[in-house]
């Protein structure tokens, strides 16, 4: 058995040795068709990178040719295919801002979109990138209303929504975490001001509640009166829209307990 393994191992070296001499010799060809057609057929082999290197290599002297077209299309796939998404989506932006009358340009435009889509990153980390995505995604679907991709660049869209509301609810709940409430109060209204349909908004209203419940704890007796009112406002706006919320409880409580202060303090002034 170790014969054999060592005979098959001998094998696919040698194998991998011919397949990268005759790269090399292809690479070092100075007829263009011969690292076109050698591209191809790489491509579809799913070899990017030896595709991709062929392709960059002739883009130069393709460019006006009708071969340019496919070149510039296919090396922006390899790209993608590689996972090297910002460089993909140069290249497609590429591909439909000098070939735009091709059949392929709606499809390059998509994948422009897309390529800056799949470069983005987790939503704990800066969503830049995302938004500018997002935006390319929604600039394509109007401009191609019933194209053929139009069901996932809806999807896209929708995703990075999500991302984004995750994100943006984070860095507000963080600011509670962090007992910082004053700043909770502003980060949280202003993520359901931009975000009025979320699923975290519930949520976003009860810890509006509390971090004003828990702010007017903490001050001074002279700001305390105004930040129970607050959280009275708070509540009945909350109430009002989640009657039924799970945070209902808790709520009250503050509620109540902000009513006995204000009531107090209304007594100690008279």
């Amino acid at each position: 058995m170790q014969r054999v393994s060592s005979y098959l191992s001998l094998a696919l070296i040698l194998i991998i040795a011919v397949s990268c001499s005759k790269f090399r010799k292809i690479e070092k060809s100075q007829d263009w068709r011969v690292k076109y057609d050698a591209a191809l057929s790489y491509y579809n082999k799913k070899d990017y990178y030896k595709a991709s290197v062929l392709f960059e290599q002739i883009i130069p002297i393709v460019r006006g040719l009708p071969e340019g077209e496919k070149v510039q299309f296919y090396l922006a796939y390899c790209q993608f295919y590689d996972k090297l998404y910002l460089l993909s989506s140069e290249q497609f932006k590429t591909f439909y801002e000098t070939y735009g009358r091709s059949s392929m340009a709606e499809e390059a435009r998509y994948m422009y979109a897309y390529s800056m889509y799949a470069s983005s990153p987790n939503s704990n980390l800066d969503q830049s990138s995302s938004e500018d995505a997002m935006a390319a995604m929604q600039q394509f679907l109007n401009r191609y209303p019933q194209s053929q991709f139009r069901d996932k660049a809806v999807e896209v869209i929708f995703t990075t929504q999500e991302k984004l509301e995750k994100k943006g609810f984070d860095n507000a709940y963080q600011y509670y975490r962090m007992r910082s409430y004053k700043a909770a109060i502003v980060a949280l209204n202003n993520f359901k001001d931009n975000f009025p349909d979320s699923k975290y908004l519930e949520r976003t209203y009860y810890l509006v509640i509390s971090s004003e419940y828990k702010l007017a704890e903490q001050s001074i007796y002279s700001k305390q009166l105004d930040r129970y009112k607050g959280v009275v406002e708070h509540y009945k706006e909350f109430v009002d829209r989640y009657p039924g919320s799970t945070y209902l409880e808790d709520a009250e409580r503050m509620y109540a307990d902000s009513l006995g202060k204000i009531t107090k303090s209304k007594n100690n002034n008279s």
